[in-house]
């Protein structure tokens, strides 16, 4: 960040794809915060899946050229008039949706829902930058227990959170979650803390599936080794799985989301599928009675992340720090297998 002392300017940076793989840091002037706003100044960023898929240009709600970042944590810079709930100073992270408050949804306070939801870095306020504009409902302050990088995962956490909730586990169920990624162990430690009594996670990486216990999986499985659906009828004396989380976005893992679970069982796909149109056995939903629901975003999920996240070692999630100026080497590190990356972070 710069600054223009003589006419008391703040020039931001903020990172932006403008085509599949190749990203750019532009600057812009940052503007004081209007009434009901605040003005963050941030201090860790880190990358989404959602930010990868934007990279290599298959997102399918975010068509490039596109601002990116939106898990992220800072210190409140300026406040705009009428501001009450943060002062300048606060350590904060962000609910980073955009909601219109009129919808029918809205109106019932299911703003998860609203006909006209958006997303701040798809307004082109990304957060990889050196400040962000955020409307005052949607600034959280950070509890002692997270320090700055730990507190941009909130996010992340909340997107778990409601998934499970969603998922509606319930005490002594046997879960299944497909892919360790941020989200995938998020995912599972909150079904175990839910109550679940078996919570089953599969991938191709041994160093993630580590991770993943270390957060409170019970058992994992490497689906790159051994077939996922054998090996969980296997675990389950044929059973099969009462719930099942999809946290990849890929046809085949939709399929073994769908195929591990036991009569009436239900499976909520949380993936982001660059390839929208996928084939199922759609004989399976009336022979099983089984039930298939979407998870997306949050909505009144960011209070209870902020409490979960007392409980959990967020910490272990947290692969790489990289310089907000580094962001394509950043980017392509969470596309490098060999990286061993979970969680990337930017630090401007």
């Amino acid at each position: 960040m710069k600054e223009d002392r003589s006419v008391n300017v703040k020039i931001s940076r903020i990172g932006k794809v403008t085509e599949p793989m190749k990203s750019v840091i532009e600057t812009r002037e940052v503007m004081s915060p209007k009434a009901g706003q605040v003005l963050i100044k941030i201090k860790s960023s880190a990358i989404c899946g959602s930010d990868i898929h934007i990279f290599k240009g298959k997102h399918p709600s975010a068509p490039l050229p596109m601002t990116i970042g939106h898990e992220f944590s800072g210190d409140v810079a300026e406040v705009g008039e009428g501001v009450t709930s943060v002062a300048v100073g606060d350590r904060v992270t962000v609910e980073p949706c955009i909601v219109c408050g009129t919808c029918d949804a809205c109106r019932h306070g299911d703003y998860g829902y609203c006909e006209n939801i958006s997303f701040t870095y798809r307004n082109g306020d990304g957060a990889m930058a050196d400040y962000i504009l955020i409307n005052e409902p949607y600034v959280y302050k950070l509890p002692e227990y997270l320090n700055y990088d730990t507190g941009s995962l909130i996010e992340p956490l909340s997107v778990a959170a409601h998934a499970v909730r969603r998922g509606d586990i319930r005490l002594g169920e046997t879960v299944l979650v497909i892919g360790a990624g941020a989200i995938g162990m998020l995912v599972a430690a909150i079904c175990r803390k839910s109550g679940a009594a078996e919570v089953i996670i599969a991938d191709h990486s041994d160093d993630r599936l580590a991770a993943a216990e270390k957060l409170g999986a019970t058992m994992t499985v490497n689906s790159g080794k051994v077939n996922l659906e054998e090996e969980i009828f296997r675990i389950t004396n044929g059973k099969g799985v009462d719930k099942s989380f999809e946290c990849v976005g890929l046809e085949a893992t939709f399929l073994q989301a769908m195929m591990t679970l036991k009569k009436n069982g239900m499976a909520t796909i949380i993936g982001i599928f660059e390839n929208p149109r996928i084939n199922i056995p759609a004989s399976r939903f009336v022979t099983h009675e089984i039930k298939i629901q979407g998870a997306q975003g949050y909505c009144w999920d960011f209070p209870i992340a902020l409490k979960i996240a007392r409980e959990l070692d967020l910490e272990l999630l947290i692969t790489h720090h990289f310089s907000l100026d580094d962001i394509q080497k950043a980017l392509e590190t969470c596309l490098d297998r060999k990286s061993g990356s979970i969680k990337v972070l930017l630090h401007p």
